[in-house]
Formats: C-alpha cells, sequence, structure tokens
C-alpha cells in the first residue's frame, strides 16, 4: 500500500496529482460547467496544477544537468523524454481533426503550416504567436525557456545564483508586465516566427555538438533568447510569463539549499518574492489561491521528503507526462466524466509503456554509447547522488 521513500520519489507524488488536477479542470468545464464555475472561481486547480509542474521542474532539470555534467547529454535526454510522446500525441490530434472530432484554432488558417509546425516541435509556440496543436502545450514553452537560461547558467558557471535570479525576475515582471504592450507580442509574423524558432534550434545544436567558446556562446545566446521571448512574446502577458519563469527558479532555490550551496534564508526571500509579485499577476482570487496553495504542496512535500507514500502517487506521477498530454484530445471522444478517467489513465499507462519508456531507454543507450565531448563545469562536485 505504501512505497518506501525512493530517489525524488516525492517529486513523482507531486507529478501525479499536478497532472490529474489539470485534467479535472479541463475536464470539469466539459462535462459539469456549471459546477466546475463554483470552483474554479475560489480555487483554479488547473493553474494549482501548472505551477506545482514549474516548481518541480525548477527543482530537477539542475539537477539532471549537473549530474549528467554534459550538456550533450542534458539536450539528448531531453528530446528522447519530450519529442516521442508528443509526436504520438501530435499524430493522434491531427487523426481527430481530420475525422472533424477536433475544431482547430482560426489562425491555423492564416499561419504557414510549416511554421506552425516548427514552433509545435520546438514547443516553442506560445512564444512565438503560433497556434498550438494540442492546447495544454503552451506550458512547455515556458519550460523550453527555462531549459535555455538553465543551460546558459551551467555553462557560464553562473547556475548557484538561482535565487537571486527568481527575486530579479519576479520584481521586473510587475514593471514589464505594465510596460510591454500587447501588440508587440501579437504582431509577430510567420518571418519573425520561423527566424527566431531556427535561432532556438541552431543554439541547441551548437550547444549540444560544439565545444570551449562556441559551446558557450551558444549556451549564452540560447538562454537570451528564451528570456527576450518571455519578455516580448508571452501570449498569457509578459507579467505571467515572467513569473512562470521565476516560479522555476524559485524551484532551483529550493535545490540549491538542500545542497548547502546557498543559505535557506536566501531560497526563502525567493519564494516569498516570488509569490508577491505573483499573486498580482492576475485580478483572479482563483489564480492567487492556486498559486499560493501550489508553493505551499511543494514545500509539504518536501518536508515529507524522507516519508513512505501510498503506491499510487509515484505511479501516477510516473504516467503524469502521458495524462497532461492526452487529456486534452479525449475530451472532444469521450461522452461523460465517469468514462473519460476510465479511459485516459489506461491510456496513459499503455502510451508510458510502449512510448516514453522505450525512448527512454534508447536515449540513455545512445548516451551510453557516445563518449561525452566535453565535460561541464564544476560536473564533478555539483553530481547528485545516482
Amino acid at each position: 500500500m505504501f512505497l518506501a521513500p525512493a530517489r525524488l520519489a516525492w517529486l513523482d507524488a507531486l507529478r501525479g496529482p499536478a497532472a490529474l488536477a489539470v485534467t479535472m479542470h479541463h475536464a470539469g468545464w466539459t462535462f459539469i460547467p456549471g459546477i466546475w464555475e463554483e470552483i474554479d472561481r475560489r480555487i483554479d486547480f488547473g493553474t494549482w496544477g501548472v505551477f506545482v509542474f514549474f516548481l518541480v521542474s525548477g527543482y530537477i532539470i539542475p539537477a539532471s544537468l549537473e549530474r549528467r555534467g554534459d550538456l550533450r547529454a542534458f539536450w539528448t535526454g531531453r528530446v528522447f523524454r519530450l519529442l516521442p510522446l508528443l509526436l504520438a500525441a501530435y499524430c493522434f490530434a491531427l487523426v481527430l481533426v481530420y475525422t472533424g472530432a477536433l475544431p482547430l484554432d482560426e489562425q491555423f488558417g492564416r499561419r504557414s503550416p510549416a511554421v506552425i509546425a516548427l514552433g509545435n516541435l520546438t514547443m516553442l509556440q506560445e512564444l512565438l504567436n503560433l497556434p498550438a496543436l494540442i492546447s495544454v502545450t503552451w506550458t512547455l514553452s515556458y519550460e523550453m525557456a527555462f531549459y535555455l537560461i538553465s543551460v546558459a547558467l551551467f555553462a557560464t558557471r553562473q547556475a548557484r545564483r538561482s535565487a537571486w535570479i527568481a527575486v530579479a525576475l519576479a520584481v521586473t515582471a510587475v514593471p514589464l508586465g505594465l510596460l510591454v504592450p500587447q501588440t508587440m507580442i501579437s504582431s509577430q509574423t510567420d518571418v519573425h516566427a520561423a527566424l527566431l524558432g531556427v535561432a532556438v534550434v541552431a543554439a541547441i545544436a551548437t550547444t549540444a555538438l560544439a565545444s570551449g567558446g562556441t559551446r558557450r556562446l551558444a549556451a549564452v545566446a540560447g538562454g537570451l533568447l528564451g528570456l527576450g521571448l518571455v519578455v516580448l512574446s508571452s501570449r498569457s502577458g509578459t507579467w505571467q510569463g515572467l513569473i512562470a519563469l521565476a516560479t522555476m527558479f524559485a524551484g532551483t532555490a529550493v535545490y540549491r539549499a538542500q545542497r548547502k550551496e546557498i543559505p535557506w534564508q536566501a531560497a526563502a526571500a525567493a519564494i516569498a518574492t516570488v509569490l508577491g509579485c505573483g499573486v498580482f499577476a492576475r485580478d483572479d482570487l482563483g489564480w492567487v489561491m492556486a498559486i499560493v496553495l501550489a508553493f505551499g504542496v511543494f514545500g509539504a512535500a518536501f518536508a515529507l521528503r524522507e516519508r513512505r507514500f501510498p503506491r499510487w502517487l509515484p505511479w501516477l506521477g510516473v504516467i503524469s507526462f502521458s495524462l497532461y498530454l492526452l487529456h486534452p484530445l479525449l475530451l472532444h471522444v469521450i461522452p461523460n466524466l465517469a468514462l473519460y478517467f476510465l479511459v485516459l489513465i489506461p491510456l496513459s499507462y499503455l502510451t508510458y509503456r510502449l512510448i516514453e519508456a522505450p525512448a527512454q531507454r534508447f536515449g540513455k543507450r545512445l548516451l551510453g554509447q557516445a563518449r561525452p565531448r566535453e565535460q561541464g563545469p564544476g560536473a564533478d562536485e555539483t553530481r547528485t547522488r545516482p
């Protein structure tokens, strides 16, 4: 019934409920809109789940990067972790579009199919003003920006400044959110989107394949691109976009403090600043309660990380990416709430077993066969426990 504490099991125990919260949010608005409206005005469970994911990513991504100590290994791991299931989900979405079950955003008819494909495959569509084939992938755009910035910090030996970066992002989110016009975001053309998407791909490829100064230059360029896109192109608004980034760096600050790389006071200051600036990003009680509860639940899980967890919690965490990507598609083909979850959870388990897990194993074998060309700075002293 209970699972003994395992390596980072507490993070999986967070991912599972977060994924279910997002799925229930969208299912509630689809199947029980009257009831869900009353719930949503008090606490936005979709936002709660997303911010839990942001905090988890902030904690684990730098740990993963530093454990590998190699930028090519990091980007290869990300590719095999995310793209196989994403491609499968996109194929499913296209089938639903072809059969008429999934309506497309009207932007699809006005934008270049090649540029839309580039945006969705790079997971940057939210920051390139491009329509998303799967609605919930907007969060992956902010995750990608965080990856780019984290890699730049790692390559330049600035990774331990995460607490102050979280503070800086949160504090600047307020004035920039008020000053950056939405017209700048909405006016981005196909040419702009294509150039920016290709530039990000080039930065990642060069960072992964080059060495020395060229690698560092590419990493810095990628980080600046990621930050610039969030500041100038967040369709959610600059304020909310920067708070999303700051939340991930607050998660990183907890990781740094746990490893005694920064004082706990610095991590606490980062969390307090992100919360203080983030709750005002939207004039919405549901948003406020969601963010506060996300940080509270993350803190509680961290405090209980050495405890035993019910087996179903980490298990749901393992299949959480499948739950997250597939659930908006099933909303178009399942007729009621009960059947929806009866189909979604087994299907997510199958896609994890048949797509996610084999792809991750293949990526690990590929990395095992390829000798890293260059170790990152401080790889030995920052390596986490296996």
